[in-house]
């Protein structure tokens, strides 16, 4: 027989019956029933009930074990009591007899114990995370992120992707997030960076002649951590394709993310057909690039309507003679809910900093469609007709409006179509929305600067014909600032799992488009020398994306933290409590790498 098991504590069946058999685990549970004692014998694969009565040669030794100790079993296979089974188990109508037992590993004193759902602060679950992992269901979600990347790899190859590795150790590039530095001991005063995503050498792995990448690529950013953001590093499917259009990055990646999601989804419903939603539209019907497709409310624009003849509301009025919006966000049956639901939506409206959140309410008096509220004397009843039916309601119904800035109402206006949605319990909880949010803009305006600058990605190919776009006069600021770029994202639950594009894969339109927002031949040359370069020597048109491997598992989870589909996480501070580090160095080592350590002082 094996040194240490014949079979795993998830394996045997009524089939094994009889047999002798020898398992390994960590006592996960205890129970002494006086002369008799019980122990839920756990590993990775299950757990197995063993049982010791003071006939039982191991008796003793099995009387002095402890919760999380490792221990070695032998024993014969028997049928549970009648009354006992566990149909919970898949080894729950079965029990081992024990008849010798070997500690392997003595546990000292639990920080936390692994047994049951108690609650730990984060720091203590970090600081044993290796405790923590044995637990149910954070070992259940890591079983479930190596699964679904398992499932993404067979999904790509069968797609004909092809996976690579790219470096680790590669310059510094402004990718949007600081870099994390590597201090070079042969180059004194050099650096390398870790890559805060392997951008650059997928598309040269594309100019190279390659045709379909794929990697499950770590990537590192110095960023804060957010409850879907892991501080540091995380994982991404790294996508990249040659000869395509949109709407062959789109073809490729839809049946790799769907056929993931039904596969770990549990029975919930997973978009078949992904929608494609212009962001200007997504900013308008929905609030956020990022929208939440569970949520059936459809915000509108009401603008016009409160610069209408008769309209007396001077604040609306006044924010869309300056050049501002009023979005409406339906409420359905709310008018039947308290005063205090539109006083909360009001108070929580300012806490966001904003004045409040007006709104009116619809009912039916004698046949026609009434309005109350705060606001409602102040607007004609034709006028109070038109929102409603731009909202899409009627009596029953209320409806609460955003004003300001395009921008900032559109926010307001979004993050109260959530809030709206969850407390009349319109959202769905238990289905995976995904849509597509194509046509971001290529430039915005910089305020601060007074200045065009790039709006998202500035290595997409803009959406405007190519000539034109090498024709256009830096001064038609209207014209630039309506110019759309080949960039994507996929958005899940009003999470964004992937940022994508078609790339600029021409030198000359890459140039007018840095210098349209500023940067001269000389910037491109210094920052991204090599990829011009490489595009200058015959760059096929190519495109791709990376979906976030962490969010994804994050979402099949049904976690609210990224923490809890990670092996070994960082804190908020971005430490790791498990292993110490960040971590000094020692003199030598900081004298080899020819760094001198210029700290910030303490305060007294």
């Amino acid at each position: 027989m094996h040194r240490y098991r014949s079979h795993t504590c998830g394996a045997l069946r009524e089939s094994d019956i009889g047999a002798e058999v020898r398992l390994s685990g960590w006592c996960h549970r205890i129970r002494d029933h006086g002369g008799v004692l019980f122990i839920d014998l756990r590993d990775h694969y299950g757990l197995t009930q063993v049982v010791a009565d003071s006939d039982s040669p191991a008796f003793e030794a099995m009387s002095q074990v402890r919760s999380e100790w490792v221990v070695r079993i032998d024993g014969k296979v028997r049928r549970r009591p009648a009354g006992t089974e566990n149909n919970e188990l898949a080894t729950g109508q079965v029990e081992v007899y024990v008849t010798a037992l070997e500690v392997l590993g003595p546990a000292a004193e639990l920080p936390l114990q692994v047994f049951g759902d108690q609650v730990y602060p984060e720091e203590t679950r970090l600081k044993y995370r290796f405790l923590d992992l044995r637990r149910e269901k954070l070992h259940r979600n890591i079983v479930r992120r190596g699964q679904v990347i398992d499932s993404l790899r067979r999904r790509m190859r069968e797609q004909n992707f092809f996976e690579f590795q790219t470096p680790i150790l590669t310059a510094s590039s402004p990718e949007g997030a600081r870099d994390f530095l590597v201090p070079s001991r042969l180059h004194p005063g050099k650096f390398y960076a870790l890559p805060q995503a392997p951008q650059q050498f997928k598309q040269l792995t594309m100019i190279a002649g390659f045709d379909r990448y794929f990697q499950i690529a770590p990537c590192f950013r110095d960023e804060d951590a957010r409850a879907d953001r892991s501080p540091g590093e995380f994982y991404q499917l790294d996508i990249e394709m040659s000869f395509v259009t949109q709407e062959d990055v789109f073809q490729a990646v839809e049946p790799v993310l769907r056929g993931v999601f039904e596969e770990f989804a549990d029975g919930k419903p997973v978009t078949q057909v992904f929608p494609r939603i212009p962001y200007a539209e997504s900013m308008l019907k929905y609030g956020s690039d990022k929208p939440d497709l569970r949520n059936p409310l459809i915000i509108a624009d009401v603008s016009q309507e409160f610069v209408a003849e008769g309209v007396t509301f001077k604040a609306f009025r006044g924010v869309v003679e300056s050049g501002g919006v009023v979005r409406a966000i339906p409420a359905p049956g709310a008018a039947s809910q308290p005063r205090s639901f539109f006083d909360k939506l009001n108070d929580w409206a300012r806490g966001e900093g904003a004045p409040g959140l007006g709104y009116i309410v619809f009912e039916e008096e004698g046949g026609a469609l009434t309005a109350k509220g705060p606001i409602a004397k102040f607007i004609p009843a034709e006028v109070q007709a038109t929102i409603a039916a731009k909202a899409g309601i009627g009596a029953g119904d209320a409806v609460f409006f955003s004003a300001g800035e395009e921008l900032k109402a559109a926010k307001l206006a979004g993050a109260a179509r959530i809030r709206i949605g969850d407390e009349l319990g319109l959202s769905a909880k238990d289905r995976f929305d995904l849509c597509w949010i194509t046509d971001f803009p290529m430039y915005e305006w910089n305020e601060d600067e007074k200045r065009i600058d790039f709006s998202h990605n500035p290595f997409s190919m803009p959406n405007f014909d190519h000539d034109a776009f090498l024709a256009l006069d830096p001064a038609d600021e209207k014209t630039i600032l309506g110019i759309t770029a080949f960039q994507y994202d996929i958005v899940c639950n009003g999470i964004e799992l992937s940022s994508g594009a078609i790339r600029n894969h021409r030198p000359d339109i890459m140039l007018k488009a840095f210098s349209i927002a500023g940067y001269g031949e000389e910037v491109l040359e210094e920052k991204f020398g090599g990829m011009l370069r490489a595009l200058s020597f015959g760059a096929p048109p190519h495109g791709g994306i990376a979906p976030g491997v962490d969010r994804i598992v994050m979402l099949l989870c049904d976690e609210p933290n990224i923490r809890e589909v990670v092996l070994f996480p960082m804190n908020q501070r971005a430490e790791d409590l498990l292993m110490g580090a960040p971590a000094e160095v020692t003199p030598k080592q900081l004298r080899e790498l020819h760094i001198r350590l210029n700290l910030p002082e303490k305060p007294a």
